[in-house]
């Protein structure tokens, strides 16, 4: 005769088969209850043992939101997604820091150097920074620039001014051990010639590859370098400097987006535009209004030569620039994730001078 053997564990009870010896088949009867016995006991055990609670997730902290301007980092504590250790948790914490590039000039336009932070005022929203993590004057910082030059028929008889002297500002400026730069033309549509890179040949070889024709589409080429070019350029562990270089005569004939959406786009993607007027007639046109109002919008400037000899002294006067700007993070009072745009209002205590900024910056929106 065979009987069953039992083994119990927390959750499971275990039946298996085995011989009675000669003394359990003496007293088979009783042998059988005293079975029957433990197996009524165990299941009640487990049918009264409450199954273990899963483990709860860690509430969510307050994330304090990112700003555009610079890349809000993440902290990552315990988490319990798919392939993590049991009772790991992940609660994302947002720090968050505004990055500002400006420029101090005097009434001659001369770039003034060795102010101090005591020297500015800083409005963020219309409110005063919650804190200021550090100031200084930054010299050398990695450029990440962009050459847009307008090829429309337009330009046609200063189109080799143009090319000429943007090669040698890519020559003079761009250090192939530190910076990257972009090549993109337009007409009626962009024309990328050469994408992101620190080869110096190759940057001349696609400003030569330009070529003259066509209508214009300015706000298109603008929104468009901003957007896939800069906007995605993210800052790594250095902070760098970037900025769009716009050569071009500022009439638009031709585009689909509207101006302040381009300039929007400018300042979502964190870039300074520097704007050489191709434009050498006595007259003022609308195009010269275009230029200015973009520069001032993203914290740049317009350059207007008097000749077309003159346009490599621009793209010398902006890559003087480019390494003579002052560098403020902070964090923002009272911010919020809601997308919006955010003014700012920076201006030097000595009123003599000059401080030219982003006039703003969209904040991120929460997800």
């Amino acid at each position: 005769m065979c009987s069953l053997r039992v083994s119990l564990n927390a959750n499971t009870i275990t039946l298996a088969r085995c011989k009675l010896t000669p003394y359990m088949m003496k007293y088979q009867r009783k042998f059988v209850c005293a079975l029957l016995f433990i197996l009524l006991s165990a299941a009640a055990s487990l049918a009264q043992t409450p199954a273990p609670a899963p483990p709860a997730s860690a509430p969510q902290a307050p994330a304090t939101p990112a700003t555009t301007p610079t890349q809000g980092s993440q902290v990552q504590v315990p988490a319990n997604p798919d392939g993590q250790k049991p009772g790991e948790f992940t609660i994302p914490v947002s720090v968050n820091e505004v990055y500002l590039i400006f420029t101090v000039t005097d009434s001659k336009g001369q770039f003034i150097k060795d102010l101090k932070l005591s020297d500015f005022a800083l409005l963020d929203d219309q409110k005063a920074p919650a804190q200021v993590f550090s100031f200084q004057q930054q010299t050398n910082l990695p450029l990440r620039v962009g050459l847009l030059i307008d090829t429309s028929t337009s330009i046609r008889r200063r189109f080799e001014f143009e090319q000429q002297a943007a090669i040698e500002f890519i020559l003079d400026n761009v250090h192939p051990r530190s910076d990257r730069a972009f090549v993109m033309g337009f007409d009626v549509t962009p024309d990328l010639k050469q994408d992101w890179t620190n080869d110096l040949d190759k940057l001349e070889g696609g400003i030569n590859a330009l070529r003259p024709g066509g209508g214009t589409a300015l706000y298109d080429a603008l929104y468009t370098a901003c957007r896939d070019k800069l906007l995605g350029s993210a800052r790594g562990q250095e902070p760098t400097r970037k900025a769009l270089v716009l050569v071009s005569d500022g009439n638009d004939n031709q585009s689909r987006v509207y101006l302040d959406e381009a300039i929007k786009m400018c300042q979502r993607a964190e870039t300074i535009v520097y704007a050489i007027d191709t434009n050498t007639s006595p007259t003022r046109e609308k195009g010269d209004d275009v230029l200015k109002k973009i520069s001032d919008a993203t914290g740049g400037i317009t350059f207007t030569p008097e000749r077309l000899e003159d346009i490599s002294n621009g793209f010398r006067e902006i890559g003087d620039e480019l390494r003579s700007q002052y560098a403020l993070a902070y964090r923002p009072a009272d911010f919020k994730t809601d997308g919006a745009f955010r003014p700012i209002y920076l201006f030097c205590n000595q009123r003599r001078y000059t401080v030219r900024v982003s006039k703003g910056y969209f904040a991120p929106r929460a997800r």
